[in-house]
């Protein structure tokens, strides 16, 4: 769990090189609580906002990633976070930039809603969210460490 006071706090979460195409979500009220992660789709669609905190730790990370055209195909695809499957418009490849000249991708859901998924596979099944959602965010920060170089701070 996290807070943000106001939305200066919300975009220092990001790395800097992604502040030129921030889009702020609509309606968002501070201080703002996050329990787990916060995801959006700004409004042309073409990115998604991701912003989470480690396991064990309540540093925002912040991420932005371009939703890639693959091309009209209709395949069926697993997301590598929550492992939902679907056709290439609900899980598809997400990229963002490392360099000015390099990118990375990720099969993930479009919408970066794996945690209701999660939480929808564990109320039928009768089972706790609690250990999912821990490694979902686990999933989510080691791509952010192995990807992108993004490391944890020390505990102060």
């Amino acid at each position: 769990m996290f807070r943000f006071e106001s939305d200066r706090d919300l975009i220092e979460s990001f790395r800097p090189r992604d502040l030129r195409v921030m889009e702020m979500p609509p309606g968002l009220t501070f201080p703002l609580f996050v329990r787990d992660y916060l995801a959006w789709t700004e409004t042309s669609g073409l990115r998604v906002y991701l912003i989470f905190s480690a396991p064990g730790s309540r540093k925002p990370i912040g991420i932005i990633f371009r939703r890639d055209s693959m091309g009209g195909e209709n395949v069926t695809r697993m997301c590598e976070w929550c492992h939902h499957s679907g056709a290439s418009s609900e899980v598809t490849m997400l990229t963002t930039d490392v360099t000015n000249k390099r990118r990375v991708g990720i099969s993930l859901c479009a919408d970066l809603q794996c945690k209701e998924r999660l939480e929808d596979a564990a109320n039928r099944a009768g089972r706790h969210t609690l250990e999912a959602l821990e490694q979902l965010r686990a999933r989510m920060f080691r791509f952010a460490n192995e990807a992108l170089g993004i490391e944890l701070e020390p505990a102060a």
